[in-house]
């Protein structure tokens, strides 16, 4: 979504490398390149009136004179004011001192309030709860039947008592829910509301009632980052008709320029505190400004990687796998255990979004989105094709065993060489990672591959005396050359003796004396 305005800044801060001292007109070139940004990335105007007022006040100040490297501080305040009107730090879920906890779900019809329920109820079952989603949409056609999928396909209780469909009273409804959600012990009640296509007061009025009926905890406004600014104005009139207490942004992985998510924090004053990022039930996670901002200067964002490597792999499976790479060469490593690395790295989500989160990535950002996904699956289905000896030790397979192969999984023969030999370079890659020798091929420093220290470059060797090409001045050359030998003949010879002596009662050692017979 941040990929133009990212892409923008990006230019805006290679024009400030390489410059020891930033003048007033560089600065201010700065400041109207952010602008011009923000402002086709669709974020509010009072917005990207006050981010540059912030960021010209910072540059112009000590701050960037006395940097030793001005460019990287003007870089350093502006993912601080990114932050900022982000909405600063990431506000956690609030939860009632006496369960059940009642989250209220509001906002238009279209925003994803329904699918979001249910990728909510999945989230804070990862965190140890119990959620229920109450339907409370008895308006939309198959809203309650959807709901009800949902819920089934996050493994998460749905209290639907009425068809919906028109018919039904859904204050009703979400006040029954409590006393089920207290009975069933669930400890989470999520109410989905009912929206419309737009601003009214029977909206406005059905979500006021059902606020009254159950007095959420936290009451959080579903938006759909592909709006545009026009987000900002439906939250304020939600913040004023029943108000709100954060905002979670569906949609986030879609083409649009991302201006509600820059706006809608520094204009609402509620901050965003979830963030939908794909269609599955897992593309969904809490919000932190400092990481968005970090994703938007091309930074990419290390500790949601962590996180999810976290998640998905037990310290148990990763101790066991060190083990292996640790050992000699890394041959304990075998086929088995890649195929179970990449299936645990695919539980993560997708390749192309992983890869991403890597600092550096936006500069082949065309070559991660040009990604196949299915590549992984190809190679699965290679080394499911291979027999557990073969899995065991790559070492043995030869021409008739990859024609096998390949035939099994319905590849070229070429595919499953390939797939072996990129198998010996990870292992050995990986291999020398574990044993702390880093990167090959990175020589520089200790632990990063590739020696412990720069290879330094061998002295030339002298060249000697060039004779010249003047016959008179090479004639006198020779005699130069010719008096030089004749003296260092005369001040000694052999055996450091003077010329002409030879040395006196010399006599070999025994274990010589054999050769000279």
């Amino acid at each position: 979504m941040f990929d133009t305005l990212s892409d923008r800044l990006a230019a805006t801060f290679k024009n400030l490398r390489g410059k020891g001292r930033l003048s007033e007109a560089d600065i201010d070139a700065t400041a109207r390149d952010i602008r011009i940004a923000l402002l086709e990335a669709d974020v509010a105007l009072p917005v990207v009136r006050a981010f540059i007022k912030q960021v010209k006040e910072r540059a112009l100040g000590a701050e960037v004179s006395q940097a030793l490297n001005p460019a990287q501080q003007v870089i350093k305040i502006v993912n601080e004011e990114l932050v900022g009107i982000l909405g600063g730090d990431t506000r956690r879920l609030r939860f009632a001192k006496q369960p059940p906890t009642v989250i209220m779900l509001a906002g238009l019809q279209g925003a994803g309030k329904t699918t979001l329920a249910g990728k909510l109820g999945k989230w804070l079952q990862g965190q140890g709860h119990t959620p229920l989603l109450v339907a409370c949409d008895l308006q939309r056609p198959n809203a309650v039947n959807q709901l009800s999928v949902v819920g089934e396909r996050a493994g998460v209780g749905v209290y639907a008592p009425q068809p919906g469909n028109g018919v039904g009273d859904p204050v009703q409804v979400a006040r029954d829910s409590i006393d089920y959600a207290k009975q069933k012990q669930h400890d989470v009640v999520i109410v989905d509301t009912a929206g419309r296509l737009g601003i009214d007061a029977e909206l406005m009025q059905q979500a006021a009632d059902i606020r009254d009926a159950v007095s959420p905890d936290e009451i959080l406004f579903v938006v759909d980052a592909m709006v545009g600014q026009d987000a900002v104005n439906t939250a304020e009139a939600f913040r004023d008709g029943v108000g709100f207490d954060g905002v979670v942004l569906s949609k986030l992985d879609g083409d649009a320029r991302g201006g509600a998510a820059l706006s809608i924090a520094h204009v609402t004053g509620r901050q965003v505190m979830f963030a939908s990022n794909g269609e599955k039930l897992d593309d969904f996670d809490a919000f932190h400004p400092d990481r968005m901002a970090s994703r938007i200067l091309g930074m990419g964002d290390v500790l949601t990687l962590i996180e999810k490597a976290e998640q998905t792999f037990s310290q148990q499976e990763a101790e066991q796998m060190a083990e292996k790479l640790a050992s000699k060469k890394g041959q304990d490593f075998t086929l088995d255990d890649f195929l179970a690395q990449m299936e645990q790295v695919r539980k993560m989500g997708s390749i192309s979004k992983l890869l991403g989160m890597l600092p550096g990535m936006g500069q082949i950002k065309d070559q991660i989105n040009n990604l196949d996904e299915r590549d992984v699956d190809r190679t699965a289905a290679i080394i499911k094709s291979m027999t557990p000896a073969e899995r065991q030790d790559a070492t043995i397979i030869n021409g008739s065993r990859r024609a096998r192969i390949a035939k099994g999984s319905g590849v070229e023969v070429s595919a499953v060489k390939g797939l072996v030999e990129r198998f010996f370079e990870a292992r050995k890659m990986m291999s020398r990672m574990a044993q702390g020798g880093g990167m090959p091929g990175m020589p520089g420093a200790p632990g990063m591959g590739g020696g412990a220290g720069r290879v330094k470059k061998q002295p030339k060797k002298a060249k000697g005396k060039q004779r010249s090409g003047n016959p008179m001045k090479r004639k006198q050359q020779e005699e130069e050359a010719a008096a030089r030998r004749e003296a260092a003949g005369q001040a000694g010879g052999a055996f450091g003796l003077p010329a002409g002596q030879q040395p006196q009662n010399f006599e070999l050692p025994d274990e010589f004396k054999k050769f000279m017979d």
